[in-house]
């Protein structure tokens, strides 16, 4: 027969062995617990650093896509400037081309390629008046404005040829404005208002306009309807 004795060590043999198993339990629980809350910190960073990583790339497009647009934007900016030296003075040879040989340096040459044109189309000019306005005149390019009120008589084909052959011609000629006037013994009445300007005289050309001017008050002054 067991003896009390063993009965009790038997009793406390087990309940040690319990209270072995429930502190195992215990701190294997912690164990588990502890490696659940790393996981979630885990996952919790993982998240955080995809969506940096997409906010990141997404930042990253929208910037390259400005730089782009800005290489462009000046690219295309800095295409008219290409070459602007050689453009500049171009543009200085042809205004000065345009200067020397479309512009009159005299009076008595406007009214007389006015008459050049109107005999060589058929048609009659009448009075002609003119008006100066001296423009740019603290330039190196001055000139003066004359504004030209011509009255002309012809078939009506003639004069328009004249007006066609007035803005073809090599002398400089802006038509402001033209007005039938009625006809008369079968010839059509034309007003026509023109524009032209008179550079500076260079070289012997000085004294062709002092006498050019001189003939043109003495003799042409009344038939071209005087200046005001």
């Amino acid at each position: 027969m067991t003896t009390v004795a063993e009965k009790r060590r038997t009793a406390a043999a087990a309940r040690e062995w319990a209270e072995k198993a429930r502190k195992l339990g215990t701190l294997l629980n912690l164990h588990i617990a502890g490696v659940a809350v790393l996981g979630l910190i885990n996952l919790y960073l993982l998240v955080h650093m995809a969506f940096a990583w997409r906010a990141g790339n997404s930042d990253n497009a929208a910037a390259i896509s400005d730089q782009t647009i800005a290489m462009k934007t000046a690219d295309i900016a800095r295409q008219p400037l290409e070459g602007l030296d050689e453009k500049l003075a171009q543009a200085t040879k042809d205004a000065d081309k345009f200067y020397k040989q479309r512009l009159p340096f005299a009076n008595s040459e406007v009214a007389g390629e006015l008459g050049v044109l109107a005999k060589k189309e058929g048609v009659k000019l009448g009075r002609a008046n003119y008006v100066y306005k001296p423009m740019l005149t603290d330039t190196v390019g001055a000139v003066t404005e004359a504004s030209i009120d011509a009255s002309l008589s012809g078939d009506y084909r003639p004069l328009v040829l004249f007006i066609n052959a007035l803005e073809r011609d090599k002398m400089f000629f802006l038509i402001n404005g033209v007005t039938l006037t009625g006809t008369q013994s079968g010839a059509v009445g034309l007003r026509l208002r023109l524009t032209t300007y008179l550079r500076s005289p260079v070289g012997a050309e000085s004294s062709e306009k002092t006498t050019g001017e001189t003939d043109e008050d003495a003799a042409d002054a009344p038939a071209a309807g005087g200046r005001r």
